[in-house]
């Protein structure tokens, strides 16, 4: 994705964010983007484009803060399960848009059916989770890891826009971050069984 591709569908994130998917148009993202009428349109010529690139561009910085976190984190569970409450405050905090646009992209997909190939970037964080399981002696990464990541995507959820909200810390601080490692590391405890 080219820097001005980038920094379109940033602002389709945004614009998502706010406004929900019906708020996404290529004129929303062209004034949110202080560019010109049109602009928007000569990246991503349909809608499903603009989709398309927004749920790349949401993987691409996904990836790239779990890889940064992934690199500094010893195999330990404990420690593993600070690190990843410390990515998914992170995106209840200052990369709170980008999860709300992801669910609301996934919800288009349900309702759209060329745009079930967005889904298919879900398949990264399970990937992701099965080489770690894997290297923490799991006894099959491979179910185990689908059980972790929709244990952590449920977490979130509900953390961000669901019940839970309520009742949690509130994000970005010390406590919501305790919170959520006990969480993680309960999670990591029984698809492990250790």
């Amino acid at each position: 994705m080219t820097e001005r591709m980038a920094a379109l569908a940033d602002a389709a994130i945004h614009v998502v964010a706010t406004k929900g998917m019906r708020g996404l148009t290529h004129r929303a993202v062209d004034a949110q983007a202080g560019v010109p009428t049109g602009s928007t349109s000569a990246y991503f010529r349909t809608r499903k484009a603009l989709v398309e690139g927004v749920v790349q561009r949401l993987a691409d910085l996904d990836d790239a803060e779990v890889a940064e976190a992934r690199s500094s984190v010893p195999l330990d569970p404990d420690l593993l399960a600070e690190a990843v409450a410390h990515v998914l405050d992170g995106w209840m905090t200052t990369g709170r848009e980008r999860t709300l646009a992801r669910y609301a992209c996934l919800l288009e997909a349900t309702h759209h059916h060329e745009l079930r190939g967005i889904l298919a970037h879900g398949e990264r964080p399970r990937a992701q989770a099965r080489e770690l399981l894997a290297a923490l002696g799991a006894e099959d990464p491979e179910r185990q890891s689908r059980e972790l990541v929709a244990f952590v995507d449920g977490l979130l959820f509900d953390r961000l826009v669901g019940a839970g909200a309520l009742g949690a810390p509130t994000p970005g601080t010390p406590e919501s971050v305790a919170e959520l490692t006990a969480a993680v590391r309960a999670a990591l405890r029984g698809v492990l069984g250790k």
